[in-house]
């Protein structure tokens, strides 16, 4: 049994996926709302494992998505799933949310992009599957470096609400093929081969994947060296 949790993005998601010897079988998915991570992520993995009749020992590994996105849901998923990990002995897979999308796009060369606020792009290119790189960008590099020969399509993280269409309307000259946020069932089956290579995570040295400071940390700097 594997468990997965993806809290980076504007709703947050539980999964629980069975893998056999040739099969994987999303159990169960649930999702929480916005601001609610904190609260409700471990009371929400309780019911999906009380739902299967579970417990945590019966996971074999958990799957997290580490960023980039919002960085307190960021430290919910990530304190969360390394807590778990380390209090029942289970081996941690992290995945990028952006390397997420690109497969969720089905596209063998992609370019990934979601909306990093101020007008910048968290943007990650991946050619079959291999990580060419992540930054973050300004949404005039961005458009640049979709322009590129051979860069690869636009996937921009749409939400539900309609947030991320607005918030990606400036690479619309692109030509993106938008993609619904994956949730942590997507995980789980981007996650499975990895499993199966068990292909695991140092869960002491595992940080979460900004790929930028926030502002408080930046303060924080600003303040100890002056």
């Amino acid at each position: 049994m594997l468990l997965a949790l993806n809290t980076c993005g504007n709703t947050a998601s539980v999964a629980l996926g069975r893998v056999t010897a040739d099969d994987l079988k999303i159990l169960s998915l649930a999702t929480l709302a916005t601001r609610t991570y904190s609260a409700q992520l471990i009371p929400e993995i309780a019911e999906l494992l009380a739902s299967q009749s579970a417990t945590m020992a019966d996971v074999e590994a958990i799957v997290v998505v580490n960023g980039p996105g919002s960085f307190t849901g960021i430290r919910v998923g990530l304190s969360t799933a390394k807590g778990l990990a380390e209090a029942a002995k289970i081996p941690l897979i992290a995945v990028s949310r952006l390397a997420l999308l690109a497969y969720a796009s089905g596209l063998p060369h992609v370019l990934t992009a979601v909306d990093a606020g101020r007008g910048d792009y968290y943007v990650g290119e991946y050619r079959n599957g291999e990580n060419l790189g992540e930054a973050l960008l300004s949404g005039e590099e961005t458009v640049a470096t979709a322009k590129r020969p051979n860069a690869g399509v636009v996937v921009c993280d749409e939400s539900t609400s309609g947030e991320g269409a607005t918030a990606c309307a400036a690479l619309a000259i692109c030509g993106p093929l938008y993609v619904q946020p994956p949730d942590a069932a997507d995980a789980i089956r981007f996650a499975l081969p990895r499993f199966r290579a068990r292909q695991f995570e140092n869960a002491a040295t595992l940080e979460a994947n900004y790929l930028r400071r926030s502002d408080a940390e930046v303060v924080l700097a600003s303040r100890v060296t002056a």
